[in-house]
């Protein structure tokens, strides 16, 4: 017989058996002995006294849990404890500390529980119930048990009989009573080897996660007839491997989340998701199982089909999303802008895609360019084309950094969007991953390297450009005798007159103040950054180059710029001129022109 099962359970229900006597826990010799410090014992009391103060002064019924106690019961009525074991002891260390302060066990017809250490021998298990203080250097356990104690004497050593009481009222109370404290009680069927779970859970420092609790909350609950039910619990399995497959995808995980993908359980995003969106964690406080205790409260009142079936659609919403390719990049990056998913479907739910998508375009340019009073809708082309222009021009490097990135990433994202029969998608995963940011296309000459290391890599860079392209043999010869000259040997006039000499030979010498418009930035890899860092426009280019030649992810407009694209005229590859500036702002206005223009029809069908 399969008898696993998971629940919450208050503390009270672990004191004894369902005949009345005390429950026997027994805690193998795999485990180590007790080892929690005197500061995790003082926080796990605050954090149960804060829960007391904060569910008085709201009045409500509620509850304090912790983290899972994982347990095998054995046919001779023990639970062997397989994780969980230093809460559960220092649980039974506050009741022994409580019970000796006149009786208040007994004052509430309470007793402790038994907990049976394998290889510690009755002696230490009677230490255990009966802590001698005296006898702290006998052992490590008796050691860290008596600091535990010592520890609950001061906490509560601050506080009259009525605070000690008022707290084993509630760490004691039962579910009719409510304001008490739980735990999730994580029972392994027979045929799960406790040893391989604990190894899992601990020496693996792998925690149980809210879906996995969840899973065994859907998997191991009964619900309608028992044959109806297996049957249930069967495609309930299925179906969630098939989503927890679909989720491995980079691709679709990095489209709805700005988060680094979890190499497993990543269908916990989903059950998140629907839980935020009912509205089901607006009042829960740093709690890391809140998702499980919402999903387990869900199921006491609904049928376990009902919830797994909000959860496929949820997948097949974002799924929908994702397939469409407009959809796909808008939504995107919003999510990317950190625009919480429960908003974008606020904004879906009972409308049409058209009209969907322009409440996105809307919060789009609300965000990105300027809160607008009108609707996107009646404004003209020239409204729109002088708000961008008018956005732009008010953006400074260094104090709107984070605006430019998104105006850029933007300007990504609608460049795809212009040409419709394309099927090029914006590589959201690549782009999370490799941390792209802002950097000048052409150098800031008052940003030169001043570290030696530094200064000989930028003389580096620029002399491999130009030894390929064979051009200023003096000015090569003048690098290699810096570059052969220990750091001693050299100062602060040799290297700026060298350094104006070559930014001269790439005609980059001519600014005094350095362009740190929109017009002289673009999206760059922070690998890139670091190693060219404020390098020339010719090496610079060479580097995208030959990255996109091998196939590495490089964003479409960062490319186009580094080829020249939106120039008017292509005199010379290797400078980025002033004209190149303004056909790239040009190409800028009226893309992101395109974009937000709406007419009552998506532009891009």
């Amino acid at each position: 017989m399969n008898n696993s099962f998971i629940c919450t359970k208050p503390i009270t229900d672990l004191l004894t058996d369902q005949e009345g006597n005390p429950t026997r826990f027994w805690i193998r010799a795999y485990q180590r002995g007790y080892r929690w410090k005197p500061l995790q014992v003082r926080q796990l009391l605050d954090d149960i006294w804060e829960f007391i103060q904060d569910s008085e002064e709201r009045k409500k019924e509620s509850f304090y849990c912790l983290q899972p106690i994982v347990i095998k019961a054995h046919a001779d009525g023990r639970f062997e404890v397989v994780d969980g074991q230093q809460r559960l002891t220092t649980i039974y260390i506050i009741l022994s500390y409580l019970h000796n302060q006149n009786k208040m066990l007994d004052f509430l017809g309470k007793t402790r529980f038994n907990l049976t250490f394998e290889t510690r021998g009755e002696t230490n298990d009677d230490f255990l119930a009966y802590i001698d203080l005296e006898r702290a250097d006998e052992n490590i356990d008796f050691f860290h048990i008596c600091a535990a104690y010592r520890e609950i004497e001061d906490w509560f050593s601050q506080r009259d009989g009525t605070h000690r009481l008022k707290f084993l009222q509630h760490l004691l109370g039962d579910d009719e009573v409510g304001k008490n404290v739980k735990v999730i009680w994580f029972q392994l069927s027979n045929a799960d080897e406790a040893v391989d779970a604990f190894t899992r859970l601990n020496v693996g420092k792998i925690p149980l996660t809210n879906d996995e609790l969840i899973r065994a909350l859907f998997l191991r609950r009964k619900d309608a007839a028992e044959s109806d039910s297996e049957a249930l619990r069967l495609r309930i399995a299925y179906e969630w491997d098939q989503l927890e497959k679909s989720l491995q995808s980079d691709s679709f995980w990095y489209f709805i989340s700005n988060e680094g993908a979890p190499k497993q359980n990543r269908i916990g995003f989903l059950f998140e998701f629907v839980a935020e969106a009912e509205g089901l964690l607006n009042e829960v406080k740093h709690d890391p199982y809140a998702i499980f205790h919402a999903y387990n409260r869900k199921l006491k009142n609904s049928s376990l089909e009902d919830e797994w079936l909000s959860i496929k659609q949820a997948y097949m919403m974002l799924e929908e999303w994702y397939e469409d390719r407009t959809l796909y990049h808008i939504i995107g990056f919003l999510i990317q802008q950190g625009v919480k998913i429960e908003r974008l479907k606020q904004l879906s739910d009972n409308d049409t895609k058209n009209h969907f998508r322009q409440n996105l375009r809307q919060e789009i340019f609300n965000r990105i360019i300027r809160p607008s009073t009108s609707p996107l809708v009646e404004m003209n082309e020239e409204e729109i084309a002088n708000s961008i222009r008018n956005r732009i021009e008010d953006l400074e490097y260094s104090r709107h950094n984070s605006d430019i990135r998104a105006l850029l990433l933007l300007f990504n994202i609608a460049t795809l969007l212009d040409k419709s029969e394309s099927n090029i998608r914006f590589q959201f995963d690549c782009f999370k991953k490799e941390k792209w940011d802002i950097e000048h296309v052409r150098s800031v000459s008052q940003a030169q390297p001043h570290r030696h290391h530094e200064r000989v890599a930028w003389l580096k860079n620029s002399l491999s450009y130009l030894e390929i392209q064979d051009k200023n043999q003096k000015l090569q010869k003048d690098i290699n005798s810096f570059i052969s000259l220990a750091q001693s040997e050299v100062d602060d006039d040799n290297f700026e007159a060298l350094y104006k000499n070559v930014l001269a030979e790439f005609k980059e010498a001519d600014e005094q103040e350095g362009d740190h418009s929109i017009t002289n930035l673009t999206l760059l890899d922070s690998e890139t950054n670091r190693s060219y860092k404020n390098a020339v426009f010719a090496v610079k280019r060479r580097r995208i180059l030959s990255l996109d030649q091998g196939g590495i992810f490089i964003p479409l407009c960062t490319r186009n710029v580094f080829l020249k694209c939106y120039s008017p005229h292509v005199d010379n590859l290797v400078f980025w001129t002033d004209e190149d500036k303004k056909g790239y702002q040009t190409a800028i206005i009226e893309t992101l022109g395109r974009f937000f223009i709406n007419n009552g029809s998506d532009p891009y069908e």
